[in-house]
């Protein structure tokens, strides 16, 4: 898939249902830092299996396209300017919000760099986005928060200090925007935990999340 942005073009990994009746809803699938690698594109397949349209792009194709090695994939990733990728990541929801097989209820996952861009496109795009799942990301800044109108689910590994330090605040305003959200810390686990090609994959924490995860797209994304 082609998709016309700051970047040129992009390309990403489009994964419908085998067994769709009509439309379906989509989510963005948003990669770690090191671009489209066989993990995300399995995420996507994932999703696909569970009843949506989903839709995983590579934030390295304007660079070459993921390279087949994590750690060139990173070295490569930082190359790329953040906000242009932003861009890249806000026209990839539009796009598959109007695409054929989508019936224009929307979501996003992320993992790590990715779980970030998840509370960015809920910032970003607030009418388009119903449900934004992030694994241990980034948060946004506060004076951000009111402008979310979906819902939440956020997943963070108890040893992941550096990205765990923002929660409380991000909590707080949360709360004080009454953005609806439900959080989750995994115990004993570090960041990365639901990615099953590494050390730092923990099988238990990740199914649960990964269930977690379906269950909330299916109330959010499914509800009549």
């Amino acid at each position: 898939m082609i998709l016309p942005k700051v970047a040129g073009k992009m390309r990403g990994l489009l994964v419908k249902p085998a067994k769709a009746v009509g439309k379906a809803p989509g989510v963005i699938v948003v990669h770690e830092n090191r671009g489209l690698n066989p993990y995300v594109e399995d995420v996507a397949r994932r999703l696909a299996t569970a009843g949506f349209v989903a839709f995983a792009p590579d934030a390295l194709f304007p660079l070459g396209g993921y390279p087949g090695s994590d750690d060139e994939g990173r070295t490569i990733q930082a190359k790329r300017d953040p906000a242009q990728m932003t861009e890249d990541f806000i026209a990839a929801a539009e796009w598959l919000a109007k695409h054929g097989a989508c019936n224009g209820k929307m979501g996003v996952v992320g993992f790590c760099y990715g779980g970030g861009m998840a509370n960015t496109l809920a910032v970003r795009l607030p009418e388009l986005i119903l449900a934004a799942v992030s694994f241990y990301g980034r948060q946004p800044a506060d004076a951000d928060v009111p402008k979310i109108k979906g819902a939440l689910l956020i997943h963070y590994a108890e040893n992941d200090a550096k990205v765990n330090e923002g929660w409380p605040a991000y909590e707080a305003a949360l709360k004080e925007a009454k953005v609806r959200y439900n959080a989750h810390l995994y115990p004993g686990t570090n960041h990365g935990f639901h990615n099953d090609t590494t050390p730092r994959y923990d099988e238990a924490a990740a199914k649960l999340a990964w269930e977690r995860t379906i269950t909330f797209f299916k109330e959010t994304l499914e509800a009549k």
